[in-house]
């Protein structure tokens, strides 16, 4: 598991002791920035389920200027810090060990909105459009904020969700990947104007 493109590309990743931590592979995660950036001008990233924090630390490594990590395991905290160590990106970092929705409240409390958003959590749990839902009621995401959630690829998330759209879907054997932009009302009333004119 490396850095596969940016100012870190070709840096080895620490992967988390044991079997309960999956990362995205190189190929899949080559394959999500190619979608969603692949290069970014500043920004802020939350990897909420981060176990290696591979995927933040790619989101740096490509130009976000901040990254938040939240797991719950202490060996994937460990993990978190000892990659950013070896990519130099501690001073652009926060790790907290939390589970998801108790950071999303804290993150609250702090006025945090973020450019993008990893939710990659355990394949059995099924509740990422949950914790979107819970991200627009705190006030978290930037509009066209970037949510980009890996689940089992047997189980399918709907196309359009409240204040989300479904941008676009991929499969990586049983890896799949949904990619939804933020849209608030009124965000989107003035992109319908726009194309109606056009």
């Amino acid at each position: 598991m490396r850095v596969v493109s940016g100012s870190a590309k070709g840096r080895t990743l620490q992967s988390v002791p044991g079997l309960g931590t999956r990362p995205t592979t190189d190929k899949v995660k080559e394959a999500v920035f190619s979608m969603i950036g692949p290069y970014f001008e500043g920004g802020t990233v939350l990897d909420l389920f981060a176990g290696t924090g591979g995927l933040g630390i790619e989101a740096l490594s490509r130009g976000m200027e901040h990254a938040i990590f939240v797991d719950m395991d202490p060996k994937s905290i460990e993990t978190i810090r000892a990659n950013l160590k070896k990519t130099g990106m501690e001073n652009q970092s926060e790790v907290y060990r939390n589970d998801a929705a108790r950071a999303l409240k804290v993150l609250e409390k702090r006025g945090v909105a973020v450019d993008a958003i990893f939710l990659d959590p355990p394949y059995r749990m099924t509740q990422a459009d949950e914790l979107m839902q819970q991200m627009h009621e705190r006030g978290l995401l930037q509009v066209n904020a970037t949510i980009v959630v890996e689940h089992d690829s047997k189980y399918q998330y709907p196309d359009e969700l409240n204040h989300f759209i479904c941008i676009r879907k991929a499969l990586y054997g049983e890896t799949a990947i949904t990619i939804y932009r933020y849209q608030l009302e009124m965000n989107r009333i003035e992109e319908e104007q726009h194309e109606s004119t056009e």
